[in-house]
């Protein structure tokens, strides 16, 4: 594949929708083709799984269904969208992927990272994200913002201490892996979070 991965991640909040614009006009105007997705759905498949675990139709949904839900609407994802413009060599940004899984389905729903490293293995094989940017900020925070915004959905609706578990799985991630994921402070002003993410990609851009 010659094209370039890069994912956004972040608990509800943080700011990804702005931030993702400003991320693609950056690849853009470093003259990059760029598909623009996001997780779960990209795809019709993907987009009515989405509803069928963000929407309240189906609250109280084993986490063994999620999990698989999720890594489904990845297949259909990867397989329609994200692999196909890699292998035209464009480079794709995506609003949440795998690390998601690990911080939703593993620390918020306590799940063992053992049945989400083989569904990532089968589903991915060996595609993982050449950069992640983890917005980062409190709980507190970032809940007080998302419900300034819309209903909450079913996973905004979970409580404080499943997101403060979303949350620090994230943060562990990104330290064990921080060659790909770069954390961004996006509790301070849009201005200084979007220098933050800038001086990233300028870094990320320069050996890619």
């Amino acid at each position: 594949m010659s094209g370039c991965f890069i994912t956004v991640e972040g608990i509800e909040g943080v700011g990804k929708t702005t931030n993702i614009e400003f991320i693609a006009s950056l690849l853009q105007k470093a003259g990059k083709e760029l598909v623009l997705t996001r997780e779960p759905g990209g795809t019709s498949l993907g987009e009515d799984v989405r509803e069928l675990l963000l929407g309240h139709k189906h609250d109280g949904m084993s986490r063994d269904a999620e999990l698989l839900l999720m890594f489904a609407a990845r297949a259909e994802h990867l397989d329609k969208i994200v692999n196909p413009a890699l292998e035209e060599g464009k480079w794709v940004l995506c609003d949440r992927f795998t690390d998601a899984t690990y911080a939703y389905q593993g620390g918020g729903r306590g799940f063992d990272t053992a049945p989400i490293e083989i569904l990532e293995n089968l589903v991915q094989g060996e595609l993982r994200p050449a950069l992640t940017l983890l917005l980062d900020v409190s709980v507190e925070v970032g809940l007080d913002r998302a419900g300034k915004r819309s209903e909450p959905d079913r996973f905004e609706k979970e409580k404080h201490d499943f997101f403060e578990r979303v949350r620090q799985t994230y943060l562990q991630r990104a330290q064990a892996d921080s060659q790909r994921m770069v954390v961004i402070d996006a509790s301070q002003s849009l201005e200084n979070v979007q220098s933050q993410i800038q001086a990233a990609l300028t870094d990320f851009l320069a050996s890619h």
